[in-house]
């Protein structure tokens, strides 16, 4: 692959079908989950991708059934505790996006703890959305600007583009180049609505606990042959314009 993607943004869908048609209860698609998890940042970490992100739970997925959704906080905490000393090891650096006041305080201590433990590495930069939203990432980035006008640290006129995005989550990283869609559905539901203007999307039938890295792979060689314009014409971008 002669070109490869600085930053990955990935919604893992499909834990729920794939555990019901094995007759599984659809939490034991979740736990399955993990695994692809693993094995997707571990490929990217050795790939050399400067980072990667993952949609892990929506600020909708509080919707689903209770009992769903008190598994999953679950599966969050023993994940956490499980894999920090993993992402250590590998020099990645761990951090979570989104609105955490809705976990519970055992919850928010250990995204505190695993992202304290890893706050000094310098590989793969690994970013769990949870209880996230681009809505609310959006109108968060508006919030904190009407108050620094307000308080007349900015005026209106300073308020552009470049400007806005630098009060959105992970403003601190290229956005991202390569979106990819795992279990068949064809959308970004509200994910990263802001960074992913410009991003190469692909999306894939294979259910997340099958997405592994020759997956990963393939969406790489994909990318690789895709021309990025970013506006300009082709010939432009060739250097022929």
């Amino acid at each position: 692959m002669s070109q490869l993607p600085r930053h990955v943004a990935i919604i893992m869908d499909g834990n729920g079908r794939w555990a019901q048609r094995r007759r599984l209860p659809r939490t034991a698609g979740h736990k399955a989950g993990v695994n692809a998890t693993r094995e997707v940042v571990e490929a990217c970490g050795r790939l050399g991708i400067e980072a990667l992100t993952l949609f892990a739970f929506s600020s909708e997925n509080w919707r689903r059934p209770r009992e769903e959704v008190g598994m999953l906080m679950e599966l969050f905490v023993s994940t956490l505790r499980g894999e920090v000393k993993r992402l250590d090891a590998n020099r990645v650096r761990l951090r979570f996006i989104g609105e955490r006041g809705a976990f519970s305080a055992r919850l928010r201590r250990q995204i505190e703890e695993a992202e304290a433990i890893t706050a000094d590495n310098e590989g793969l930069r690994l970013n769990i959305a949870a209880n996230y939203g681009g809505r609310w990432d959006i109108a968060n980035a508006a919030r904190r600007i009407a108050e620094r006008v307000a308080a007349g640290e900015m005026t209106p006129e300073e308020v552009e583009p470049e400007r806005f995005a630098a009060f959105l989550c992970l403003a601190d990283l290229p956005e991202p180049d390569l979106f990819i869609r795992t279990g068949g559905e064809q959308r970004i539901s509200n994910f990263l609505l802001w960074q992913l203007a410009y991003t190469e999307l692909w999306f894939t039938e294979v259910l997340w606990p099958d997405f592994g890295s020759a997956q990963l792979e393939e969406a790489l060689e994909a990318f690789a042959t895709r021309q990025r314009r970013f506006g300009l014409t082709g010939e432009q971008v060739r250097g022929n314009g």
